[in-house]
């Protein structure tokens, strides 16, 4: 999803300044871009890198949304940078850059993702086959209910945006994150996954019954999806899965 722009602040010629201001350890450093038409903030990171600061660290792959990884915090809103259009952001002419939140920082604004996943994981965020995969083979309808349930969640590309906009993965650093637990809902509807221990893993006190349903996620992601709603399938699904054990032991 790409940041609304401000058609009055696009004409900007080249001779106009920009400052930037971008995260770095403890401190801030400053710097001074030119300003040009159709400016992406990750257009000024990488100028910035290549003409006045080699040792400016930051993390960019395709520059076209769809790898996700260039992810910052801008002017205090995590964002894809390649699609992020400095007039849309910094009418006034000052850009504020700091790394993603709620993950270690490497360096300057490029993030250690490796927390993010290890939740992934924990969240059995991967497929299961079963035993014996051609056995266990069935077609997927896309027109199915379960298929359209998760039609929207399975584009998530794992960028990392929605965990950084989560205010409960900063109060609660063991929450998985609404990445890990879409990811988890698109499987717990997939009928050829065999994991039969993933509602479990998504039940306990760090998963879905720990979203306060604030939205962020939501209102965050470039993609424009909804974890929330993923998260409230998972919550309607591991209470089902519970009454079934209760009734079960009666």
């Amino acid at each position: 999803m790409t940041a609304p722009v401000d058609h009055a602040a696009v004409g900007l010629s080249a001779t106009e300044a920009l400052r930037v201001r971008v995260q770095r350890g403890d401190g801030v450093a400053d710097y001074v871009v030119p300003r040009r038409a159709n400016q992406t903030v990750l257009d000024v990171v990488t100028e910035i890198q290549r003409d006045q600061d080699p040792t400016l660290a930051y993390r960019f792959a395709c520059r076209v949304g769809m790898c996700g990884s260039c992810g910052m915090t801008v002017n205090g809103r995590p964002r894809w940078t390649c699609r992020t259009r400095v007039a849309a952001v910094a009418p006034d002419g000052v850009l504020t850059l700091e790394p993603l939140r709620n993950l270690p920082v490497v360096k300057d604004l490029a993030v250690d993702m490796e927390p993010f996943f290890e939740k992934w994981r924990r969240a059995h965020g991967y497929f299961e086959p079963g035993e014996n995969p051609p056995d266990d083979f069935a077609t997927v309808a896309p027109s199915s209910p379960a298929r359209q349930e998760v039609d929207a969640g399975i584009e998530c590309i794992n960028c990392g945006v929605c965990y950084a906009a989560c205010d409960l993965v900063t109060w609660n650093p063991d929450y998985l994150g609404p990445a890990a637990l879409n990811r988890a809902w698109t499987l717990v509807n997939d009928v050829r996954d065999r994991d039969r221990d993933r509602l479990v893993a998504v039940a306990g006190d760090a998963g879905c019954h720990s979203c306060h349903s604030h939205m962020s996620c939501t209102e965050h992601c470039p993609k424009g999806l909804s974890p929330t709603f993923s998260i409230a399938g998972l919550k309607r699904e591991t209470g089902k899965a519970a009454l079934r054990r209760f009734w079960r032991r009666g």
